[in-house]
């Protein structure tokens, strides 16, 4: 897994999602936003503060540059257009670092500690810059459906959608 077009491409869906779905979050009143739904991270507001807590902790290691992030579960940011703007500026972080990165880099061994039971561990690189796009695919489904609850459809959410992407004319459009 020692591609960068992979990882590059993932870098831009993900910031092509996290622009979908501030789109759609946009719309909302903040209370509806802040509304605890039953989700893991109870509300909108407190799922997309955990993605961008998720991404700053992992570029923190991935990079070099530690972060200071607040506990996982207690939010960045309170006011929306901070979070927005803070997600803007990760996208493009996540965007431009992952056009760095190299086949010798991504198979070499990753220490790191986890925040969730600090326990050291070691795996390939590659798994874990894996780790940092699933975790975002993982909790933005979350969003699209605590967003369809209320109504709001975030709209096509599979890679093939990717604007970015260029159509094979040869193959199937299922």
């Amino acid at each position: 897994m020692g591609d960068r077009t992979y990882y590059s491409t993932m870098a831009e869906y993900n910031q092509w999602m996290n622009r979908k779905v501030y789109a759609v979050c946009v719309q909302l009143p903040d209370e509806t936003r802040k509304k605890d739904m039953g989700a893991f991270f109870k509300s909108i507001h407190g799922t997309l503060n955990h993605l961008l807590y998720g991404d700053r902790a992992w570029m923190g290691r991935f990079t070099q540059q530690p972060t200071s992030p607040t506990r996982m579960g207690e939010d960045l940011y309170s006011d929306f257009e901070e979070l927005h703007r803070a997600r803007i500026e990760m996208d493009q972080t996540i965007v431009d670092w992952a056009a760095t990165l190299s086949p010798e880099w991504l198979s070499q061994p990753f220490e790191f500690t986890s925040s969730v039971d600090q326990k050291t561990r070691t795996f390939p690189t590659w798994v874990l810059v894996t780790t940092l796009f699933n975790h975002q695919t993982h909790h933005r489904g979350q969003l699209t459906t605590l967003l369809t609850q209320l109504g709001y459809d975030p709209g096509i959410t599979d890679l093939p959608w990717l604007p970015t992407l260029t159509v094979d004319p040869d193959a199937d459009d299922d």
